[in-house]
This record gives C-alpha cells, sequence and structure tokens, in this order.
C-alpha cells in the first residue's frame, strides 16, 4: 500500500498536465461556489415592495452584505482548517504513513464538530452586537437577523462539505468535490426563487426563503463529499478510533491552518470593514461594494481553485524532497493563475454595466458598482500572483508568510487607505482605489518571501533547479 501512495499521481504524472487534471474541476467547484453569495442576492434584490417599505429589493442585499462578514468567516474557518489538513496529508501521503494519515482524517472530523459549535455560541450571544455595529436601519437589522441566523444555526452543512473536500482534494481526487458543489449549487438556484417567491408548494418566505436555499445546498455537498470520501479515497482508512482527539496531530494541522484561518477571517475584517468605512459615505456605496463583491468571486474564486491544486502537488513532492516537481508546481500554477486573472480583467472591464445591471438597484448604486468594478479589476494579475504564491507558503509549511501576505491585502494597506481615500472631494471613485494599490504593495513582499524560502526550505543536496519567480513566470508567457 505504501507503494501506491508513492505512485500517487502527483508524485508521476508531468506537472503542467497533473495541475490542469486536477485544477479545472476545482475551478469549477469554485465557480459553482461562487454561485451560493450572487444567487441569493440577484433573487432578493427583486423581492417585491411591501404596503409600508419601498425599495425592499435594495434593503434585502444591504442586509446579505451586513451577513456576508459571518458568512465568510464559516467558510474561512472551514477553509482555513481544511488547508492544513490538505498540506499535511499530502505531506504525510507522500511519505507513505498511511496510519498517520487516517488519524489526520479523523482528527479533522473532530475539528469540525468544535468549529460548528463555536458558531452556534456566536448565534445565541453575538449576533446583535455584530449587525447593529454596521447599521440602524430597522428594516435592514430586522432582514440582517432573520437570513445571518438562519444561516449560522444550520452551518454544520458548510463546515463538513469542506473538511470533506479538502481530504478528497489531498488525495488528488478532484472531481468528486466538484460534483458535490455542482449538486449543492443547483439546488441553491432552483430553491432560492422557489422559497423566496413562493412558487409551486412553498410558501413565500423572502429573505428567509434565500437562507434556507443556501443551507440546503450545502448540505446537499456536504453529504455528497462525505459520501465520496468514504467510498472512493482508499488512500485514506476510516474508523471511529481515528476520531479521538490528538494534540501532536491538531497542532500539526493549525501550524498550517491558524495561519490560512486567520487569512480567511481577515477576508470578513476587511468586509467589515469596509461596511462600515462606506457607511460613512453612503449606503448606496457598502450596497455597490457588496453586490461588486459577489460579481468578483466568479474570477477571484477561479484562481483560488488553481491554488487549492498547487497545494496538494507542491506539499506532496515536497514529502519526497522533489525539488524539480515542485519548481515546475510554482511555475505553472503561476502562469495558470495568471491567465485566469487576465481573462477575467477583460471580461468584466468589458461587460461590467451589463453584469451590475442584472441586479435590480437604484441608478446611483448601479453606477457606483460599475465604477468599483473598473477600478479594482486593474489590480488582478497582483491578486493572481498573491493567490499563488500563499498557496505555497502554505504547502511548505510556511503559513505565517501566508498571513502576512494576506494581512497587507486586505487589512495593513487596504483598509486604512480606504478610510483616507474617503476624505477626499472625490472620494466615490478614490475609494476603490485603494483595493489595486494593496494587490500590489502585497505582492512586492511576496516575491522577497518566496526567494527566501526557497533558499531555506528548498536547499536540499540533489540537482539544482532556477528558481522561477513571478518577474521570470511573467517575462516567459
Amino acid at each position: 500500500m505504501e507503494e501506491n501512495i508513492r505512485e500517487n499521481k502527483m508524485g508521476i504524472v508531468p506537472v503542467n498536465k497533473l495541475l490542469l487534471s486536477m485544477g479545472v474541476p476545482m475551478i469549477m467547484s469554485m465557480i459553482l461556489q461562487a454561485f451560493y453569495n450572487i444567487v441569493d442576492s440577484y433573487f432578493v434584490s427583486r423581492m417585491p415592495d411591501t404596503a409600508t417599505i419601498t425599495g425592499m429589493g435594495e434593503y434585502a442585499v444591504n442586509a446579505l452584505t451586513l451577513a456576508f462578514p459571518i458568512q465568510m468567516l464559516i467558510v474561512g474557518v472551514g477553509v482555513g482548517t481544511g488547508v492544513g489538513i490538505n498540506a499535511l496529508l499530502s505531506k504525510i501521503l507522500g511519505e507513505g504513513n498511511r496510519e498517520k494519515a487516517a488519524h489526520i482524517a479523523g482528527n479533522a472530523v473532530f475539528l469540525g464538530i468544535c468549529t460548528y459549535i463555536a458558531f452556534l455560541i456566536f448565534t445565541i450571544f453575538g449576533m446583535n452586537a455584530y449587525l447593529v455595529s454596521q447599521t440602524t436601519d430597522e428594516i435592514v437589522l430586522g432582514l440582517s437577523k432573520t437570513y445571518l441566523s438562519i444561516c449560522t444555526v444550520m452551518s454544520f452543512g458548510c463546515i463538513f462539505s469542506m473538511i470533506y473536500e479538502k481530504m478528497l482534494q489531498s488525495t488528488g481526487r478532484t472531481i468528486f468535490p466538484t460534483i458535490g458543489q455542482a449538486a449543492g449549487a443547483i439546488a441553491n438556484i432552483v430553491l432560492d426563487p422557489m422559497l423566496i417567491f413562493g412558487l409551486g408548494p412553498f410558501p413565500q418566505m423572502g429573505i428567509a426563503g434565500a437562507a434556507y436555499a443556501t443551507i440546503i445546498g450545502q448540505m446537499i455537498t456536504f453529504v455528497l463529499n462525505a459520501y465520496f470520501h468514504f467510498k472512493y479515497n482508499h488512500d485514506i482508512k476510516n474508523g471511529i478510533k481515528y476520531l479521538k482527539p490528538s494534540s501532536s496531530i491538531i497542532k500539526q494541522i493549525y501550524v498550517v491552518g491558524i495561519p490560512a484561518i486567520i487569512m480567511q477571517a481577515l477576508i470578513s475584517i476587511m468586509s467589515y470593514g469596509v461596511n462600515v468605512i462606506f457607511g460613512a459615505v453612503s449606503t448606496s456605496a457598502v450596497t455597490a461594494y457588496g453586490v461588486y463583491y459577489k460579481i468578483q468571486q466568479f474570477i477571484y474564486l477561479a484562481g483560488i481553485g488553481m491554488n487549492n491544486a498547487v497545494i496538494p502537488v507542491v506539499g506532496f513532492n515536497y514529502g519526497r524532497h522533489d525539488k524539480a516537481r515542485i519548481n515546475q508546481a510554482i511555475h505553472y500554477g503561476m502562469i495558470y493563475t495568471l491567465i485566469i486573472m487576465l481573462i477575467g480583467l477583460i471580461g468584466l472591464q468589458i461587460f461590467a454595466e451589463p453584469l451590475a445591471g442584472v441586479f435590480s438597484l437604484s441608478d446611483e448604486t448601479l453606477a457606483l458598482c460599475v465604477r468599483a468594478i473598473r477600478i479594482v479589476t486593474l489590480g488582478y494579475l497582483f491578486v493572481g500572483a498573491n493567490v499563488i504564491y500563499q498557496g505555497v507558503f502554505q504547502a511548505l509549511g510556511c503559513g505565517f508568510h501566508s498571513l502576512i501576505v494576506s494581512a497587507i491585502r486586505q487589512i495593513i494597506v487596504a483598509l486604512p487607505l480606504c478610510w483616507i481615500f474617503t476624505k477626499l472631494p472625490n472620494a466615490e471613485s478614490m475609494m476603490w482605489v485603494a483595493f489595486p494599490v494593496a494587490e500590489g504593495i502585497a505582492l512586492v513582499v511576496a516575491i522577497t518571501f518566496m526567494r527566501k524560502i526557497k533558499q531555506n526550505r528548498l536547499n536540499w543536496t540533489e540537482k539544482t533547479v532556477n528558481n522561477i519567480d513571478f518577474v521570470s513566470t511573467v517575462t516567459n508567457i
């Protein structure tokens, strides 16, 4: 069995083809995941006015924007824990230690249970204070509470779908999570209008219907991912005994996982901070940011999909001390991701107005959203490079370096610049410039880290390979 593990495709298939075979399903999975966030916004933006409330659709979109940071935090903790599981599992499998891999998988499930309990406690004791800190509008508050309480109480589907997804990805079985994600996304898309507007046998549930459609989709993904893991993930043994918590394994998972969780949490902190900062400009600015963020996720998450392919390939070959394949994975992962981001940049620049126009927005909010798309996308090549470097750092056990780059992108540079630019006379244009500037500064730091990590982590006594950095990669394209 150890020989079979060592002959895993991550160690023998040509890297350029391997990343495509693993990355394309992951990209499709991540794009489908974006539907969870955008479909709700699309349909709730079309919620009809009531006898007492005019503009209900825009109120509802604003409510989803305020709830979004917590949803992203749930995803962030799940993904961050999953990244630690993915990196550790792929490395251990590369070393051929199947027994330890089973204990890692069991502890992954245990950590998923703990994560769900933590968010359940937040729902009971912290949700109201969180929402009130962003708005005093009673209509928006009521809608936000309804939507967010359902999503957090039923968040176990979201959390465990990611745990099993990462275990499948760690062994190179990327097609199965894509199937699970597709099934969940389709269920969400079909159920959204039915539950929101009361179509067919369902009563009209409004924004609560959007929440129920989301959590049902997540549960379907969870059930399918778990089924695929137990049926097809033969590299990992399963059993009740492996669920016993191991402090050493949990520590190893979180050496990479905690920085990854914090990185993902920074997205939530940034979204929360932007909501507060932009709220001082106008409610329309907050709504425009929320809609822009949902639109850009299709491109951003596609880049993350390739990142998710790079992590296990680098981790597996790091465990085997195969420097050549590690460098090839970085090289091709960077090229593929930059191509994805360039296509996204061009597409969003051309179709900014019709994409934003899909949502039922006021003229002011629509204009702000289009402006956001056209300015923020100018930094997409920086985004792509940062995403790959962060994944490589995680796969090589350098999660802290990845955390620093993420903090620069999301918090250290982005939020202060947002605040400064909102104080300028042309605030509604300048505030969007903060995001591409932050990405560019983070990239300079990431390149510096990558050079040092290659010297320290990959300095084995074997045939040396030319270091491939961002500048040479772009030149070679």
